[in-house]
């Protein structure tokens, strides 16, 4: 799925949509903010895994707060919603996809860069709620 076939499937507010429109255009605002700062397109990959996860949810604003290393992006994001607050932990990471999918580089270590290309915001090994909900960990698709 694309990110705007995702957003026209979510709750999330206009305004919230709006600013992922500007995020995606490599425009940041206070909708959508860091604690400390991370690489644009991972920030992009998870947006679009917060709307996907989270369709139902009536999202105003988030703040993430992660570590962004070569291959990965792990942290909480604290989620404004129309009905109150929710808080996610989560691991991006591609070289555990690459590990998954049996992908090696001329090196032998896992292919990252072809699992960022080809799954994008998909390769998050694990996203949770912090908020009594079920963990949910991704096996290999």
């Amino acid at each position: 799925m694309h990110l705007t076939d995702i957003l026209n499937a979510s709750a999330a507010t206009p305004a919230f949509k709006d600013a992922v429109h500007e995020l995606r255009n490599r425009t940041r605002g206070p909708l959508i903010t860091a604690a400390r700062p991370i690489p644009y397109v991972k920030l992009v990959r998870l947006v679009t895994q917060l709307l996907d996860a989270e369709r139902e949810l009536e999202i105003v604003s988030m703040r993430v707060t992660a570590d962004s290393g070569c291959s990965d992006l792990r942290g909480i994001v604290d989620v404004e919603c129309v009905d109150g607050p929710r808080r996610f932990s989560f691991e991006w990471d591609c070289a555990w996809r690459a590990s998954e999918m049996g992908w090696t580089d001329c090196f032998g270590f896992p292919d990252q860069m072809r699992a960022a290309r080809e799954f994008d915001w998909r390769c998050f090994k694990s996203w949770q709620s912090v908020d009594d909900s079920p963990s949910l960990t991704f096996a290999s698709a």
